[in-house]
Parts: C-alpha cells; sequence; structure tokens
C-alpha cells in the first residue's frame, strides 16, 4: 500500500488498458466510497456518478468525446454530473453556478488517487458534448456532465510529464 504522496507521484493519464481483465465490484466500490467522502459546500454532494460498464454505452460516451477510443477500451467509465439544484436550495446562485462544480471536481480528483490506491489507471475526459452524454445516459435535465473517468488496469505506463516548478506556480503572501 502507497502513502499518500506515492499515490499522487504515482497517477498518470492511461490511455491504454487490459481489455481482458474487468474491475473488480470491491475496488469499485471502495473507490466510489472515496468519492463519497470528498469535501462538498455544507456537506451536500451536489454531485452524482454514474458508472457506465456496457461497451455500448462506453462506445457512445468515446464518439460523444471526439472518438477518444481509450474510453470504450477501459472497462468503466465514470461520469460526474454536478446538480446545481442541490447546492442552489443552500447557497443560490452561487451554489448553483459555482459550489456544485467545485464539489463535483474534488469527488472527481479524490476518485482519480483511490484508483491509483487500488492499483488502477485512469484519464480524466473534459472534452466531451454534455447535451450527447445526457442523451446516452437518460440524465435528468437538472443534472450537468462535468467529466469523465475512464478506469481500469493499465496496459501501459507512461513516463511522468514534466511539471512547472514550485517557484512558478507558488505565490507566498507573509
Amino acid at each position: 500500500m502507497w502513502d499518500f504522496f506515492e499515490t499522487v507521484r504515482h497517477r498518470h493519464s492511461i490511455r491504454r488498458y487490459q481489455t481482458d481483465r474487468p474491475v473488480e465490484r470491491e475496488k469499485l466500490h471502495a473507490v466510489l466510497e472515496a468519492a463519497s467522502a470528498a469535501p462538498s459546500a455544507g456537506d451536500l454532494q451536489a454531485y452524482r456518478i454514474v458508472v457506465v460498464s456496457s461497451l455500448g454505452k462506453r462506445q457512445a460516451l468515446a464518439k460523444s468525446a471526439d472518438g477518444q477510443a481509450f474510453i470504450a477500451d477501459a472497462p468503466v467509465c465514470l461520469v460526474f454530473c454536478a446538480d446545481p439544484a442541490r447546492s442552489a436550495s443552500e447557497y443560490g446562485e452561487r451554489g448553483r453556478t459555482l459550489y456544485a462544480v467545485q464539489d463535483t471536481t474534488i469527488a472527481a480528483a479524490y476518485t482519480q488517487l483511490a484508483i491509483v490506491a487500488a492499483g488502477m489507471g485512469s484519464t480524466w475526459i473534459g472534452n466531451f458534448d454534455e447535451d450527447e452524454v445526457k442523451k446516452i445516459l437518460g440524465l435528468e435535465k437538472e443534472l450537468a456532465p462535468i467529466a469523465m473517468l475512464s478506469l481500469g488496469y493499465p496496459a501501459e505506463l507512461p513516463e511522468p510529464t514534466p511539471r512547472r516548478r514550485l517557484d512558478d506556480i507558488i505565490q507566498y503572501d507573509d
């Protein structure tokens, strides 16, 4: 088991998956529990996570995402949808336009780290046709797809990508 910092360092975008190795239900459940543990405004958890495992729907999602085939190749795709009305009920317009999106992305980020800790890999997908995703999944009108995560066992180990130096991105205001 890796410690937190090793988990963060070992997170890479995986676009090739072992297509013959399914994700075990207990591992998927543990990953989703980590998503549920993510902080959210007022603990409202103003999001929904749709677990997509059927090949046909994964293929449709891949098509909706400019043909990113790895979405269909991964055994599972998680679709993170904001629930702006849930957040607005407590926080008004700021909850609707900001907090629900923040809650959703924080849950997705926790999920990515849990996936790595569980010995698997994922890729964050933000480039997709939101209306098409809603149609494919039969989502309620008020839900807004924000991000998708392809997930499964890696069939590749990408080289780490260069990161900006801390002094380029951090400003101390003492």
